[in-house]
């Protein structure tokens, strides 16, 4: 008997929840073989088992949270190829075992005869919310085992039916509390464990940081400019779009080497400037915000950056990044302008001191001298800064020298 266990997952992840079994009882797995989807606040990981055999217990369901080391499912590892494992016969009053099936592995099991139905823990909870009684739930598990699924399917095969409710309702007064809090349709929907984890950090960093945000406007022409110029070729040099990204992380590094707090992080009574610079990109995903980060970008061209974010992006969207894709990370940029925003004041991804804040690029006027005015295409931009170290001071003039560089990119050129 093999014991498939959580893994250490990384340093700062002791928990995760079951996304989704990817295996049932009775198949037959081979070592390396992904079993199982879990949900931690980060990312979804798939764990593979490291035996081959046969599964013959599933002990959590999805939706239950687990812990590093906790024993999610059971599988007999097979001695030779082609050779079914024994299956422990239980006793002949309760449970008759037939022969295994040798071609598929699968286990016919002649269930207990009994009253009380067998169902896994989330499809008890769930039938006592709706007050079902779990004895008129059919289930397709070839074992007979009731899951959340079956309820849902008999509470709406029972809508369909038009079958009273009164009786359900008044047996349990949960559900009558939930149905008159609100006197019109509503929709309720657990949060997935990375929208739990972002809505705690959010607010922890705003319990925890002394946060402040600065605005600035830049005038994008130049950088306009100098993309129509350059775009089709640097495409056919690299492969990759030229876009404002690479712009943004040259500008970022460069007023970060310049003013070094905005690259720490507290610690205790302690501040660790960091002489690296990793930076976080905030990413839209399917599941909510993540931040991949680009590593080492001081030591990256243009190309290598627009590549690199464009590759996080896609992994991203196909909830693909891996744990490394997202740790660390000592700044931070957000783009709210490719959704329409015109201004906004970014929190902090703890435990960074500084996150700037990208906005959508607007035609407006500006006055060019004393009696000029034209039209140019503006972005407002923010920095959001832990006011513990950083004073204001030292902020405005971090963003000022983002500004500055981005009116004059050619001066980017010399970050290498």
């Amino acid at each position: 008997m093999i014991e498939i266990k959580v893994p250490e997952l990384a340093e700062s992840i002791s928990e995760g929840t079951i996304s989704q079994w990817l295996i049932n009882i009775g198949d037959r797995v081979s070592k390396g073989d992904s079993v199982v989807e879990l949900e931690t606040d980060k990312v979804n990981i798939e764990l593979n088992t490291e035996h081959s055999g046969v599964v013959t217990k599933v002990l959590k369901e999805p939706g239950d949270t687990v812990e590093v080391g906790d024993v999610i499912a059971v599988i007999e590892e097979i001695a030779a190829e082609g050779v079914t494992p024994a299956v422990p016969a239980a006793a002949p009053e309760k449970t008759a075992i037939e022969p295994l099936d040798q071609p598929s592995g699968h286990q016919e099991i002649e269930l207990p005869k009994t009253d009380r139905p067998i169902a896994s823990p989330a499809a008890r909870k769930l039938a006592r919310e709706l007050g079902i009684n779990l004895n008129q739930v059919s289930t397709r598990d070839p074992l007979g085992r009731i899951r959340p699924d079956d309820v849902k399917a008999h509470t709406s095969a029972a809508n369909v039916k038009e079958e009273p409710k009164v009786e359900n309702v008044r047996q349990n007064p949960t559900v009558q509390q939930i149905d008159s809090e609100f006197d019109k349709p509503v929709e309720r929907v657990k949060m997935s464990r990375r929208r739990q984890t972002i809505a705690k950090r959010l607010v922890e960093v705003q319990h925890t940081a002394a946060m402040l945000t600065t605005f600035n406007e830049v005038d994008m022409s130049a950088i306009m400019d100098l993309r129509n110029q350059r775009k089709d070729a640097f495409l056919e040099k690299h492969g990759v779009r030229l876009g404002f990204m690479s712009f943004f992380t040259k500008a970022v590094v460069s007023a970060l080497k310049q003013f070094p707090l905005l690259n720490a992080e507290i610690q205790g009574d302690e501040l660790i400037i960091k002489k690296f610079y990793d930076i976080g990109i905030a990413v839209a995903a399917p599941e909510g915000l993540v931040v991949p980060v680009v590593r080492n970008a001081n030591h990256k061209n243009f190309a290598e950056i627009e590549q690199e974010i464009s590759d996080l992006g896609k992994k991203a969207r196909d909830n693909a990044l891996t744990l490394k894709d997202l740790q660390g990370g000592t700044f931070t940029i957000t783009n709210g302008g490719v959704f329409g925003s015109l201004m906004s004041t970014p929190i902090l991804n703890s435990p960074q001191v500084g996150i700037l804040g990208m906005h959508k690029i607007q035609l407006r006027p500006v006055a060019i001298d004393k009696e000029r005015m034209e039209n140019r295409p503006m972005m407002y931009i923010a920095l959001s800064y832990d006011h513990r170290i950083i004073d204001g001071k030292e902020a405005v003039s971090f963003l000022a020298a983002v500004k500055e560089l981005l009116e004059d990119p050619h001066s980017l050129l010399l970050e290498g």
